[in-house]
């Protein structure tokens, strides 16, 4: 039994993940290896970013160049071309190569060079031998875990948290902590690796085209043999991209109203109750929604599809922050809390179940962007761009009348209000009052933002204690 492993040789990785790593390679499994150090020999070219915009002649080369054409449209710098690899793609192409040439011990395969070596994933700290109580390999064991050497390159500090101290250099912004990357070693901590050094070049002298994987590649997605069936506009025929908008000329509107939205399944059967109401009575003028809670950003296609369904493809959704105000990298601290379904985060599972089933909006979450809105470029479609939470705000606000005053509707964490409060300085003025959901776990924290913040606007809350009564 062999296994094909694209590593990450250079760049640390979450404890849980390189622990994982250093028990495959230690299995004795014979290992082949694709490393960053090698997919960084096979940049996407310029030359064959067009080759590939040229040859589509099946339906996933179409989505794959499709997929290719965002990331390029959405980098962060103009560097595309000497930035971006083929990672994955290289890695399966060379383990594929390799399969059909009979696994020969050298690896020989028509894309990559190889090299046998020893190496292991380190898993702690020097100074080595030291016990600390952070090793789990050592620590609380009479002989190590793995048959690993006493003193050796897994005995000392492992790291704790991204702010372990141990790791903090004074006066740097880069940490000495080496957990995580690869590093060849002799010795019995190592374990022998055929690894791909870099990408082959190409024999086709006459190919616009500098690696061997290049040709390869396009001609195999391009292949007519064991290609895909149909596109989704193939599927359904009869589907039309149709918007469903309510004529409000002469129709008496309600209280406005902004539903702020984690997006868990419960959130959703408010939403419904909330589109049920008659609009006389309650206004929904807009929908803000928190990527950092119970569910991730793309979610907001089930928004979209339930709007649709209800025919009300005429209030904008705005995406707010994916993580908290005073947690830029971290996300929500309360993260642990949401409860795992079968198939990762319960409510995830179950949102995810909703987008199969539910009628399909033309509106759909994208990566479109634009120069106008801080992107580095403009996109193939900017005008499909998905609006902020903060821009469907301003639109909101300035189709007020000047009597209107707004009431938020929130059962998510309080980021995209407190964002509002914080950069819209009118924004106490036209805020009627809020409903605020909050578990108890979270009410603390969430009162205590609050708090910095003069608001004096009228503020319920309903707590986790209410509906354990229902």
């Amino acid at each position: 039994m062999a296994t094909c492993l694209q590593l990450t040789p250079k760049i640390h990785m979450p404890s849980s993940t390189y622990m994982e790593t250093l028990l495959v390679f230690h299995s004795g499994i014979p290992i082949t290896l694709v490393p960053l150090d090698a997919t960084n020999t096979i940049p996407i070219t310029e030359s064959f970013f067009k080759a590939f915009e040229e040859q589509q002649s099946t339906y996933e080369a179409q989505y794959s160049f499709q997929s290719l054409k965002i990331a390029c449209d959405t980098w962060f710098d103009d560097q595309f071309y000497t930035s971006y690899f083929m990672w994955d793609s290289f890695m399966s192409g060379v383990a594929l190569s390799i399969m059909r040439n009979g696994q020969k011990l050298n690896g020989d395969n028509d894309f990559a060079e190889m090299e046998v070596m020893n190496i292991t994933v380190v898993t702690s700290n020097e100074p080595y031998g030291v016990h600390d109580g952070s090793n789990p390999f050592f620590d609380g064991h009479a002989s190590p875990k793995f048959d690993l050497l006493k003193g050796g390159v897994h005995s000392g500090h492992v790291q704790i948290g991204f702010n372990d101290s141990f790791c903090v250099l004074k006066g740097g912004t880069k940490g000495k902590c080496q957990d995580g990357y690869t590093k060849e070693v002799q010795g019995p901590d190592s374990v022998a690796v055929l690894v791909a050094v870099k990408a082959k070049p190409n024999r086709n002298v006459k190919s616009p085209l500098d690696r061997e994987f290049f040709d390869h590649f396009l001609e195999v997605l391009n292949r007519p043999e064991h290609t895909g069936h149909f596109n989704f506009t193939d599927q359904f025929r009869h589907y039309k991209e149709i918007m469903y908008k309510p004529d409000l000329k002469h129709q008496i509107r309600g209280k406005p109203v902004i539903f702020d939205m984690d997006m868990s399944p419960g959130d959703f059967l408010a939403l419904l109750c909330l589109l049920k109401a008659p609009m006389e009575a309650i206004d929904l003028r807009g929908i803000l929604v928190s990527g950092n809670g119970w569910a991730n950003p793309a979610t907001v296609d089930v928004i979209y599809d339930v709007l649709h369904m209800m025919g009300r493809d005429d209030i904008p959704v705005g995406l707010g922050k994916i993580t908290a105000l005073r947690a830029p990298d971290l996300g929500c601290e309360y993260v642990k809390a949401i409860p795992h379904g079968s198939g990762g985060f319960l409510d995830t599972d179950t949102l995810f179940g909703l987008a199969r089933v539910l009628p399909r909006s033309p509106r759909r979450y994208t990566a479109e962007n634009s120069v106008k809105y801080g992107a580095p470029r403009d996109t193939a479609r900017p005008e499909l761009r998905q609006p902020l939470a903060f821009e469907v705000w301003q639109h909101i606000r300035e189709e007020l009348k000047p009597t209107d005053k707004i009431t938020i509707l929130t059962n998510g964490p309080l980021t995209n209000i407190a964002n509002i409060i914080l950069s819209d300085t009118k924004a106490e003025s036209v805020i009627e009052s809020g409903v605020i959901w909050l578990a108890e776990m979270e009410m603390e924290a969430m009162c205590s933002l609050f708090h910095q913040i003069s608001f004096q606007s009228s503020i319920s809350f309903l707590t986790l204690k209410l509906p354990r009564r229902l």
